[in-house]
């Protein structure tokens, strides 16, 4: 475990309640356990988190907001609380826009008024280099060329926050790369192919696994890696740039057809690939790597998690999950 260099009482974590919140959130409380933690939930959402007591408001809401950030005046803000796929919003623009920059905004503006001297990570995505990923791996610096409604939205946050925090706020920007790992849904590219290999390995599903574009190569981390990462930047934000970036990348690529065949030797049956142009995105690059430098010269972070060891997790996950449904 990280030993913190900086020191946090009250702690405020948006999104806690997804994919990555199950794996941050008890990190951040073995990390930090004499501090107050508080959880923003959305009020139809009953997921909790051990260690951490519940707020319920949109993070749209800046009435209810400007409320929760007065009463709590964290030091540390976490934002992950987003419209976490950039295939929804390809249907969902309006709504990717009013979560994605529009939450942010009003979490922001709470936060200058509230809780000036915070330290706030932002928790941007790789998407943002969009275009530049043609010129090769992305380093922070990279041009932010963001090519869909997800990445859009997160580049205009990243602009917006530095002119509406307060001055004094240390922002910490983060830019994961593709992430995965047992709980997350199928939305996503890894575990949709591993929960359709555990259906035709239960006899629920014909043996034809439904892929996208094969050819496209990604950078894929797991998901502990990640939140490692965000608990370094947090230990090292009194050395930090406000504002600084920090990409969140093992630096390797794969494609996705080297993954399915990664899957193929797991699998205990044999199975077929049949492309769905329903799974293409409508613009997509061939290649997005990250360079992690800044994040490795400010932290030490490296990737712990090798990919044949997530994949095989993910696969277990899944099968887990048919065998629940068959009983």
């Amino acid at each position: 475990m990280i030993t913190p260099a900086a020191s946090y009482r009250r702690i405020l974590l948006t999104g806690g309640t997804g994919f990555v919140g199950a794996t941050l959130a008890p990190a951040l409380a073995a990390a930090y356990p004499e501090a107050e933690r508080l959880l923003l939930r959305r009020p139809a959402d009953s997921a909790a988190r051990s260690g951490w007591a519940n707020a319920e408001a949109e993070i749209t809401d800046a009435a209810a907001l400007d409320a929760l950030v007065a009463r709590f005046r964290p030091d540390l803000v976490l934002h992950l609380a987003a419209q976490a796929s950039v295939g929804a919003g390809f249907g969902a623009a309006e709504a990717t826009w009013r979560v994605n920059f529009g939450g942010t905004f009003e979490l922001a503006v709470a936060c200058a008024r509230h809780a000036p001297d915070s330290t706030f990570l932002f928790v941007s995505s790789s998407e943002v280099y969009g275009w530049s990923f043609r010129d090769g791996p992305a380093p922070e610096d990279a041009a932010l060329r963001p090519m869909n409604a997800y990445a859009r939205a997160k580049a205009a946050a990243e602009a917006m926050l530095p002119d509406v925090l307060a001055p004094q706020t240390k922002l910490i920007i983060a830019r994961p790369f593709n992430h995965t790992g047992p709980g997350q849904d199928q939305r996503f590219v890894l575990p949709s192919l591993a929960a359709q290999i555990a259906a035709i390995e239960a006899g629920r599903k014909p043996p034809k696994l439904d892929v996208g574009n094969l050819a496209a190569e990604r950078d894929f981390l797991d998901v502990r890696d990640v939140c490692a990462a965000y608990l370094a930047l947090l230990a090292a934000a009194p050395g930090l740039q406000r504002g600084e970036a920090f990409n969140i990348a093992s630096g390797l690529s794969y494609s996705i057809g080297d993954l399915v065949d990664m899957f193929r030797s797991l699998a205990k049956v044999p199975f077929e690939t049949v492309v769905d142009a329903a799974r293409m995105r409508p613009l997509d690059i061939p290649r997005a790597i990250g360079q992690p430098t800044r994040l490795h010269a400010a932290t030490g972070w490296r990737p712990t998690v090798a990919i044949p060891q997530i994949m095989g997790s993910l696969l277990d996950h899944w099968r887990k999950s048919a065998s629940a449904e068959r009983a």
